[in-house]
């Protein structure tokens, strides 16, 4: 015999069982949601990093040089001159060139005159490229290198160098600005001294921008690899 009652509860425990159901099915698509959204918000870091790894590696090696590197350096970062002729000069001047900056004297018995005939090796192996090179010669004996007698002496290693006197009180600020040395060593005579002071190439890029130190003895495969580095460079 059937319950009297048995008729309505069958319809509700339907309905209660389909309803539990879409609950469960509803729980299960929004933690699934839920749960994907997690995941890329764990994974979305990572994903950039990657892509920013496999930007770094299509882009340029860094570059190296043989001569220390000075990029940034807050010194030496420019220097401006005046000819003989009374015509003002700077490094920016230079710009799309490779210019080299040089302290010593025309007395100079080794060292100078060295670094000069390197100097003037390294540009015409370079060939069409030696016409971007330029070289600068600051005296640090201004009493004896006059105008014109360093007109001169750079005239012997042929063109795309210059030659400058500063005044006394120019050069002690110069030297401030490069951090170089330079002292008087007295000789038998008044006017027979030598000077001692720091050797090397200050080297500037296309935009006269201090990059490079080369102490003095680089060799000049060594010199010119950096020099057609930085032509190389935009």
């Amino acid at each position: 015999m059937t319950h009297p009652l048995s008729r309505g509860v069958q319809p509700q425990a339907a309905a209660r069982g389909s309803l539990m159901h879409d609950l469960l099915h509803h729980l299960r698509h929004h933690l699934r949601h839920h749960l994907r959204h997690r995941i890329w918000q764990a994974l979305a870091p990572l994903a950039t990093l990657v892509l920013g790894l496999s930007l770094i590696a299509c882009s340029d090696k860094p570059v190296s040089f043989n001569a220390i590197d000075i990029t940034g350096a807050d010194y030496a970062k420019n220097l401006s001159w005046t000819d003989a002729k009374g015509q003002a000069h700077q490094l920016s001047d230079f710009k799309g060139q490779v210019s080299l900056v040089f302290f010593g004297y025309t007395q100079c018995p080794d060292v100078c005159p060295t670094s000069m005939a390197d100097m003037k090796a390294i540009k015409t192996n370079l060939g069409e490229l030696g016409a971007l090179v330029q070289v600068v010669f600051v005296s640090v004996d201004p009493a004896r290198d006059t105008h014109a007698v360093l007109d001169d002496y750079v005239a012997n290693f042929g063109p795309g160098f210059w030659g400058v006197s500063p005044p006394v009180d120019e050069l002690k600020a110069l030297a401030k600005d490069f951090h170089i040395f330079y002292q008087e060593v007295k000789g038998p005579t008044p006017t027979s001294y030598t000077m001692e002071h720091t050797a090397g190439f200050y080297i500037y890029d296309k935009n006269s921008r201090l990059r490079l130190f080369a102490r003095f003895g680089s060799s000049q495969e060594a010199m010119m690899a950096d020099i057609k580095t930085l032509l190389n460079q935009h």
